[in-house]
C-alpha cells in the first residue's frame, strides 16, 4: 500500500496505471462500513483508492470540524490488511491553497433535510468530490447509503457535469443492534449508545407499518417521533418520508421512497434512513 499526499503525485501514479480504478473517498477513522466500500471496489477493479481528508468547507460554525476523530496510523493498518493499493492523504493547503475560490453547487435536492439544517454543506461536499474524482480519475467510486441525500447530491452532480465514471450506493452497514456504523458514534456516552439504536427501530417501525398497507406518511411519520420521544436522551431534528430522487416529502408512501431521520445525542448527530421498496 502506498500513501500519497500531493495532488501531482496522486495524478502521476493515475496516469501510469493500466486498468480500472475503484476510488473510495472518506474522512478516516474508518470502521466497517468504509472496509465494506473498499471491498466492493477491490472485487470490481484492477486498483482501489481511497481517500483520507476531513474536509473543511462541508462544516458549518460551530460543528465538529476540529474534533472530528482522526487516527490515521490505525487507518493505515485497516486499509493495509484490506489490500488497498493507494491511500490519499493531502493536508488541506494542497486541496485549498490561498488562492482557491472556485465552488460546485447543486441546487434544488440541496434545499432540504441536511441541506436546510447545515447551510453549505453539500457545497462543501460537491466541490470536494469534485476535486477528488478530478484528480484520482476513477472508474467506478463507492458511496454508503446511509449518507442517503450525499449519495444523491452527488450521482446529480455526475449526471449534470457529464464526469465519465459510474457510481455504486452500497447498503447501510449495522451494529449488531442496528445503529448505523459511523465514525461519530465513538463519541455516544454510554448511556447514548444504549438508546441510539431507537433510530433503526423507528424505520423498521415505519416499515412494518407501511408492509401491512399504512401509506399516509404522516401517520407513518408520527410512529417513528412517537416511539423516538420515549428515549429521553434524543432530540429530533426532523423525521422524513420523502420521494427517493427529489427528496420531496411525500403526503401517501409510495414507492419510490426513503424514510430518513436526523436525531442529537447530547453533541452527537446521528442520521439513518431506510427505502420504502
Amino acid at each position: 500500500m502506498q500513501v500519497i499526499q500531493t495532488v501531482a503525485e496522486m495524478k502521476k501514479v493515475r496516469r501510469d496505471l493500466k486498468g480500472t480504478v475503484g476510488f473510495v473517498p472518506t474522512m478516516g477513522y474508518l470502521h466497517e462500513g468504509h472496509l465494506t466500500l473498499v471491498r466492493r471496489s477491490r472485487e470490481a477493479n484492477d486498483f482501489t483508492v481511497v481517500s483520507i481528508f476531513v474536509n473543511p468547507t462541508q462544516f458549518g460554525p460551530g460543528e465538529d470540524f476540529d474534533r472530528y476523530p482522526r487516527d490515521y496510523p490505525r487507518d493505515f493498518a485497516m486499509l493495509d490488511l484490506g489490500h488497498t493499493d493507494y491511500v490519499f492523504l493531502p493536508p488541506p493547503g494542497e486541496m485549498y491553497p490561498s488562492s482557491y475560490n472556485t465552488w460546485v453547487e447543486v441546487l434544488q435536492i440541496t434545499d432540504r433535510l441536511e441541506g436546510a439544517i447545515r447551510p453549505g454543506h453539500f457545497r462543501g461536499v460537491a466541490t470536494v468530490v469534485a476535486k477528488l474524482f478530478n484528480i484520482v480519475a476513477p472508474t467506478c467510486t463507492y458511496f454508503g447509503q446511509k449518507d442517503v441525500q450525499q449519495c444523491l447530491v452527488i450521482k446529480k452532480m455526475i449526471q449534470d457535469l457529464n464526469m465519465n465514471l459510474e457510481m455504486v450506493i452500497v447498503p447501510t452497514v449495522r451494529e449488531s443492534d442496528g445503529l448505523a456504523m459511523s465514525s461519530r458514534n465513538i463519541y455516544l456516552s454510554p448511556d447514548e449508545r444504549r438508546q441510539a439504536p431507537v433510530l433503526f427501530q423507528s424505520l423498521m417501525t415505519a416499515r412494518k407499518m407501511w408492509l401491512e398497507g399504512e401509506k399516509d406518511a404522516e401517520k407513518l411519520r408520527q410512529a417513528m417521533v412517537d416511539l423516538i420521544l420515549q428515549m429521553p436522551l434524543g432530540n429530533i431534528e426532523y423525521v422524513s418520508i420523502a420521494d427517493a430522487l427529489t427528496l420531496r416529502e411525500l403526503a401517501k408512501a409510495e414507492p419510490p421512497a426513503v424514510v430518513s431521520l436526523a436525531v442529537k445525542f447530547g453533541r452527537t448527530r446521528l442520521i439513518d434512513n431506510m427505502l420504502l421498496e
